[in-house]
């Protein structure tokens, strides 16, 4: 199958000729309101759970839980998607989803004890639907080869950025404005409503690969060297987000000003999504893995330098760094699962990636709260300079897995960016 785009000789790949591909706005609407459901649904958890318990501990255990949970079985979604299609795993997934919703609002309202909310938030979890991967896996047929590959990347981190700053301001909203359990329910619904619209784009997703009646096998993205040291590589960038976010919040309180926590998570995101758009702008000549090697090194650098900062305005110079060296390494990543995976995986792929953010977040805001409350206000950071530092190291090690398969020019290529994650 052909690409859907063409670049012309001399020309700069750049968002105005990405949007222009034909049918890309089938898929990216109703992905958009599929996934903003995702960003509202830690901090709705947590709200609730606070409010009907008064008890952040475990409003914060019950969170984990379903971010836990997602982490172990999005890679089982991803690798369903591939070998069956994407509208078969999203039709059941949004409706157990949507009912394991429903019913984590109604134990928490009803105040069911503990072990109760966590029997419901693993199927919540686990049936988060991934339309991130699936996003991208789109992106990878209509593009192909397209030089347009690495900025459909970028342009897919801006949109998660800008999914996980309305996201929680409206679960916040709705939950303090309207009703604890609004955040949820709310959630729920949109889930509902914006996966069956992108299940309905039938004409955008990956063929399901087929020789003659029976299925080609298929093999497992983890079988893969490279993808396991992408794992890792986005476990330590998970450990930033998770440290991020406890730390922040209890430096804040340390000194005194509270309502910078916001201030200073929103200039942290900044970084982030002002560097993923100069990405999608720039035509790279460095190869991938030289560049995920540069851009983690200096996302390790400025990492480690979080645990010294004594001020606000220092902190936030430091959190703008961060988030500026977090895009080049995501995006980066996820462009390489393109070269390293084939197309029958890359689903799985993403969502292996997706899934290790996620375990690393959750890890890391497990062991910066016992930082924080053992030691001193902001001695969370250390965790992000602990994990990238780790990741590092094994990236260095371990680089040689990187190198790409030869291209083939009749296998479809995929295009990887970031899956949303709860970072709010």
């Amino acid at each position: 199958m052909a690409s859907t785009v063409t670049s012309r000789p001399g020309s700069r790949p750049g968002y105005g000729q990405l949007l222009r591909t034909r049918g890309a706005w089938t898929f990216l609407l109703p992905g958009f309101a599929a996934r903003q459901p995702f960003a509202m649904l830690t901090i709705s958890i947590v709200l609730l759970v606070q409010h009907t318990t008064g008890s952040y501990g475990a409003a914060g255990a019950a969170a984990a839980v379903t971010g836990v949970s997602m982490a172990l079985f999005a890679p089982y979604s991803g690798r369903l998607a591939d070998r069956h299609g994407q509208r078969a795993v999203l039709l059941p997934g949004v409706l157990v989803h949507t009912l394991s919703g429903l019913t984590f609002t109604a134990l928490a309202l009803g105040h069911a004890p503990l072990w109760a909310l966590f029997v419901a938030a693993v199927p919540t979890g686990a049936s988060v639907p991934q339309i991130g991967p699936m996003v991208r896996a789109r992106w990878g047929v209509k593009l192909q080869d397209s030089p347009l590959l690495s900025t459909a990347a970028a342009f897919e981190s801006v949109t998660d950025e800008l999914t996980f700053v309305f996201g929680p301001l409206l679960a916040t909203a709705l939950c303090t404005a309207v009703n604890p359990a609004a955040g949820l329910i709310t959630e729920a619904g949109l889930t509902l409503i914006g996966g069956l619209l992108f299940a309905a784009q039938k004409g955008t997703q990956p063929k399901v690969t087929l020789v003659g009646h029976a299925r080609v096998e298929h093999v497992s993205a983890l079988s893969i060297p490279g993808v396991r040291v992408l794992i890792v590589t986005f476990l330590g960038i998970g450990s930033v987000f998770g440290g991020m976010q406890v730390s922040l919040a209890a430096f804040t309180e340390s000194i005194g000003e509270p309502g910078l926590n916001g201030v200073l998570y929103g200039t942290f995101a900044a970084g982030n999504m002002l560097s993923g758009i100069v990405c999608g702008a720039v035509a790279w000549k460095v190869a991938p893995q030289r560049r995920l090697l540069v851009g983690y090194a200096a996302l390790a650098l400025t990492a480690s330098a979080l645990w010294t900062a004594h001020s606000a305005l220092l902190l936030a110079g430091l959190g703008l760094l961060v988030g500026m060296c977090i895009a080049p390494a995501l995006i980066t990543g996820y462009t390489l699962v393109e070269g390293l995976v084939p197309a029958g995986a890359r689903t799985e792929a993403f969502t292996w990636l997706t899934g290790a953010v996620a375990l690393g977040q959750a890890a890391a805001v497990t062991v910066a709260g016992q930082l924080e409350d053992r030691l001193w206000g902001g001695a969370g950071f250390l965790v992000p300079m602990a994990g990238t530092v780790l990741a590092l190291g094994t990236l260095i090690a371990l680089r040689s897995h990187l190198a790409t398969r030869p291209r083939s020019r009749t296998v479809a290529r995929g295009v990887g960016h970031r899956v949303p994650v709860a970072v709010d």
